[in-house]
């Protein structure tokens, strides 16, 4: 039987580091319409919703024909307000779903083929959760921190690694796509668990678009696969 799989994607109206990016024109479309689309053409995903507060937000999101059965509450669109708590009261709201896919619509380089890669992966290996997540280009083997300009390695080495070519290959979330059971996501209330196993994306689809400049490498790539940059 195939499973039943609700795609959340959470986006509130109050974001700082770029003000109203989430319908911000990327490309040629609302910033949120890129992760819409990708979602809908999933050939997993049952059903995929829009949390948010604000109106704007909605009306773009039921444009692109994204289902928003409730508004979510102004408590819930708060700075310091946990995603967790934002998809838990999602599940609440919308019950009897066997997966739950987490949708940043701050990803739009993220396609279809990942979402349904991401989820496969997660069946396939009989796992509670699964991330995407990207090879770091920056090592936290050479990484340090500072006190009074004092520096101090990050990471504690015997002998400290010179050569790139030595180092660990280490991975990084991108936040691009969080996949998990249902019953497994409301008792840990965490996509990161010692169980969950990754799905690693190539660097160029893994920007998070937080600042202009994250904005400005984003439309560039899209308008790159469809043309010149």
């Amino acid at each position: 039987m195939k499973p039943n799989i609700l795609a959340i994607i959470p986006a509130r109206g109050g974001s700082k580091g770029l003000p109203r990016k989430n319908v911000k024109e990327l490309a040629g479309k609302p910033l949120i319409a890129w992760t819409i689309e990708a979602a809908k053409q999933s050939k997993y995903i049952s059903r995929v919703i829009l949390s948010s507060e604000d109106p704007e937000i909605i009306e773009v999101a039921q444009q692109y024909s994204c289902d928003v059965p409730f508004i979510r509450p102004i408590e819930l669109a708060q700075d310091d307000t946990s995603t967790i708590d934002v998809i838990i009261h999602a599940i609440e709201q919308c019950k009897d779903f066997d997966y739950i896919v987490l949708l940043q619509p701050t990803s739009p380089l993220r396609t279809t083929e990942d979402i349904d890669d991401c989820i496969q992966k997660l069946i396939e290996n009989k796992a509670d959760f699964c991330v995407s997540v990207t090879e770091t280009t920056k090592s936290p083997y050479w990484m340090y921190t500072m006190e009074n300009d004092k520096m101090s390695p990050l990471l504690q080495q015997e002998q400290l690694i010179t050569r790139r070519q030595e180092l660990p290959i280490v991975y990084a979330l991108n936040g691009a796509v969080y996949v998990a059971k249902t019953d497994a996501l409301l008792a840990e209330k965490s996509f990161l668990t010692e169980h969950t196993i990754g799905y690693t994306m190539p660097q160029e689809k893994s920007f998070d678009i937080d600042t202009s400049i994250d904005f400005k490498i984003c439309e560039c790539l899209l308008v790159d696969r469809s043309g010149a940059c």
